[in-house]
């Protein structure tokens, strides 16, 4: 573990300076898409001592969710936020961020986890499979140097907490006897939900602090979150998120071959829409 924490990125690697200023300050769109990402991954604490609550006795998924699940989430956050504050110095940040946290909290509850261990670490991966989506279509969608970089760096350590959730997963399956229709059922809720009430509210927060005359205008917020989708689908990579969604069932490739249409398509249905 020790060696993993001492080669694991710092925001010191980045040069911000590097920064290809011009071409993105006018980009509204992509000014959202890292300012939501900031909120959410600065937000990371608050579900992380909910995970710690609800796995509380196994030392092993505790230990590695306080030392490095939650340290890699909050750095995640810091240097999304340095780079809006890099590139939209006017922004102010921190404003923004407090409004969003209060009404965020309110989304972050024990009673909300799935009912089992299993089933939440199932879960996990789920979200792991679209935060890594999200940051590898992020990188994909931009020319600036530094943010494809910092993106494509977020998304390797969110593949990499996906490994860890589902080792433990493996653990959980065995020890609780989930069957893959338990399974499927956690993975079809999970993937619905992946376009979340986070998001939105993140936007939200966002149009708030940036354009307070539009804080209230539904439709203009509708639109920009219309607007991140598509670039987030436009440079989805389909067969590498399908393959991540499919893991935890486990299943025999013939059986593989069979569902994965199916599978694909909701995941499109989901994705894409």
């Amino acid at each position: 573990m020790a060696g993993h924490e001492a080669a694991h990125w710092k925001i010191e690697d980045l040069d911000f300076s590097r920064i290809a200023r011009p071409e993105v300050r006018r980009d509204e769109n992509l000014f959202c898409l890292v300012a939501c990402a900031s909120f959410i991954e600065s937000g990371s604490d608050l579900y992380t001592q909910n995970l710690v609550d609800f796995f509380r006795g196994d030392d092993e998924v505790t230990a590695w969710l306080t030392d490095q699940w939650e340290a890699e989430e909050l750095q995640h956050g810091r240097a999304l936020r340095a780079y809006v504050s890099h590139v939209w110095p006017e922004f102010d940040w921190e404003g923004a961020y407090r409004g969003f946290l209060e009404e965020y909290a309110t989304y972050c509850k024990v009673e909300l986890l799935a009912p089992t261990r299993g089933l939440e670490l199932t879960a996990r991966c789920v979200i792991e499979t679209g935060t890594a989506s999200y940051y590898r279509a992020l990188a994909r969608s931009t020319a600036e140097p530094v943010l494809q970089e910092l993106a494509s760096r977020i998304a390797a350590d969110e593949v990499s907490h996906y490994k860890h959730f589902y080792r433990f997963f493996r653990r959980y399956r065995q020890e609780e006897g989930l069957g893959r229709f338990r399974v499927l059922g956690t993975i079809g809720r999970r993937t619905l939900e992946l376009k979340s009430e986070d998001a939105d509210c993140a936007i939200r927060h966002v149009v708030r602090a940036r354009s307070p005359e539009r804080a209230a205008d539904t439709a203009y917020i509708q639109q920009l979150s219309t607007r991140m989708n598509s670039t987030v689908r436009t440079h989805l990579s389909p067969g590498a998120t399908l393959k991540m969604l499919m893991r935890p069932l486990e299943l025999p490739a013939g059986v593989q071959a069979v569902v994965q249409y199916p599978i694909r398509q909701f995941m499109e249905h989901v994705f894409l829409r």
